[in-house]
């Protein structure tokens, strides 16, 4: 639950002050645990200014959100004020609300693809994915983006490691291919392994700001032979603060109603509530071209609040899970990338 990572305080802050506020943190750290428990917690405050930077090691817990409107579109410009968090159902105090600029200084995101190459997956839907994942990268060219590349099937493997070069991210989509007697697809097993690569390579901060992790998986929605099982992978996703986010593809395993005021079937993958308890979103393809739906999935990415607060103290060192409850104005809908806690052992 400890975070150390760097965060940013609010811009009014007079710069003179920098040398003391850096004394006061060397003897905050050299205090004893019992003394840090106890030292006054900032108040809530929009975090925008990409000078005044402190490094903080605190026993703060961290839930990031999506907030939409009824018509699914990301609401922008909100508070700290607007929201409510709860724990266990009491609420508290936000400690800080880290928001997308308005103008430049976008958040850092990197993003792992984790694509369904089994037998299932037809040789035009993969044609098509290598432009909507290109689309997508491009999407997010105006800010600090990196990508890493897997596929899976009866195995999963890593094609490219995490690159903001875009031509290691083409040539990477250039040597997907499918398995053609694949008789598995190891859905799970690769999302356990896109989280882990994620927290071993992609740093929780990147120039001075808190980082968007998250795995966008593509795939026929019917996952089969796997060795973790989905209430795992999402207990370790949100250890790892990742959002999972699914693309399903109308492939010859699944069968999307043909009529327009009918939803897609959901699929297994869609039951396990793996996109819905890491505050990611489900998306099916359909049609001719992709690019559309995968630069909307690459804005929703990016459209996050990220919420702190302080649990108490009798909570962060008692080794036990605790509900986490955000609740934003009346008429957004929102989505979290974790709705528990877990207390350290002592």
């Amino acid at each position: 639950m400890a975070l150390n990572s760097e965060v940013r305080t609010n811009g009014a802050a007079p710069r003179a002050l920098a040398p003391l506020f850096a004394a006061l943190l060397l003897l905050a750290a050299a205090a004893p645990p019992a003394a840090l428990s106890q030292q006054q917690q900032p108040p809530p405050q929009d975090l925008v200014d990409e000078e005044d930077v402190l490094r903080i090691d605190t026993d703060m817990v961290l839930v990031e959100v999506t907030v939409t409107d009824a018509a699914g579109k990301p609401a922008r410009g909100l508070r700290a004020e607007d929201f409510k968090l709860y724990d266990d159902g009491e609420e508290r105090p936000i400690a800080f609300l880290n928001v997308e600029r308005k103008a430049g200084g976008e958040r850092p995101v990197a993003v792992v693809f984790a694509v369904d190459v089994s037998g299932s997956m037809t040789a035009e839907e993969m044609a098509k994915l290598r432009g909507a994942m290109r689309a997508f990268s491009e999407k997010l060219s105006n800010r600090p983006a990196s990508f890493a590349l897997m596929s899976f099937g009866m195995s999963a493997r890593v094609i490219q490691g995490f690159t903001s070069d875009a031509r290691k991210l083409d040539r990477g989509l250039d040597k997907l291919a499918r398995e053609e007697s694949g008789l598995s697809t190891h859905t799970y097993d690769a999302i356990d392994d896109a989280v882990r690569l994620l927290v071993r390579r992609a740093p929780r901060t990147r120039e001075r700001r808190l980082m968007k992790r998250a795995v966008v998986v593509v795939t026929d929605g019917f996952p089969v032979g796997d060795t973790v099982a989905p209430s795992t992978v999402i207990e370790r996703a949100n250890d790892a603060e990742v959002s999972v986010y699914t693309v399903t593809l109308p492939s010859y395993s699944r069968v999307l109603a043909s009529a327009a005021d009918r939803a897609p079937l959901p699929t297994p993958l869609d039951v396990s509530g793996l996109v819905e308890k890491t505050g990611g979103k489900n998306v099916y393809a359909g049609g001719h071209d992709y690019e559309p739906l995968f630069k909307a999935l690459a804005e929703e990415v990016t459209s996050t609040y990220v919420l702190a607060f302080y649990p108490p103290e009798e909570k962060r060192r008692d080794g036990r899970s605790h509900n986490i409850r955000v609740e934003a104005p009346r008429g957004l809908v929102v989505r979290q990338n974790r709705t528990t806690y877990k207390g350290e052992k002592p």
